[in-house]
């Protein structure tokens, strides 16, 4: 999603600008080698463990707990993290845990175990569960800022989230940069970090 919403209106612009210059945009959930999979540059959402990549920060994003507003009337607003176990979950079984979230209490994270009713395989249909009042969902905040500056979902937990995630945009050390990639980086960063803010709650 993140691709599909902030890289991929990026990488229009640079083919635009550069009209000589061919590209590939992959959009996946995995993390990409770079060798394996051909990959020259790559958005990577977490922390960083490979330092071998040179890494340049375009920001962060916050793991937000959110419903609609129809449902929270309904079913009442959790105000601490256990009340999650007495809510419907809505769980996205993609890169993240399907039975358990987790919340930042005393400076301390720990994973909070919950009973989905609902598990989907995309984000983007968890979201859209949440949307039609099926229950909670734990999303980032680029995913649902949207929903939540129109009032569509509403943030709850908030004083519970756990640390942002920070963004980067990473590329393997090299001894002389390709032109072609120094000129994409050069275009990206600014651009990125412009929408990655942007999409800040």
């Amino acid at each position: 999603m993140f691709g599909r919403l902030h890289a991929l209106p990026v990488v229009t612009q640079f083919l635009a600008t550069y009209p000589e210059v061919s590209a590939g945009l992959r959009l996946t959930d995995r993390v990409a080698h770079f060798l394996d999979d051909q990959v020259d540059v790559a958005l990577r959402i977490g922390a960083l463990p490979d330092s071998r990549l040179v890494a340049t920060r375009l920001g962060e994003v916050r793991p937000l707990v959110c419903a609609s507003p129809a449902y929270l009337a309904a079913r009442g607003v959790p105000v601490r993290p256990a009340d999650v176990a007495q809510h419907s979950a809505i769980a996205f079984d993609g890169v993240a845990s399907a039975s358990a979230w987790t919340f930042r209490t005393d400076d301390q994270e720990a994973p909070v175990p919950f009973r989905a009713r609902l598990s989907v395989n995309t984000i983007d249909g968890a979201i859209a569960a949440a949307l039609a009042g099926a229950g909670l969902v734990r999303a980032l905040s680029y995913q649902v800022n949207e929903h939540v500056r129109s009032g569509r979902l509403q943030v709850v937990l908030q004083d519970f989230e756990p640390l942002p995630r920070p963004v980067h945009l990473v590329y393997a050390q090299q001894a002389r940069l390709p032109l072609k990639l120094r000129a994409f980086v050069d275009f990206a960063v600014p651009r990125l970090r412009e929408q990655v803010g942007a999409a800040t709650l």
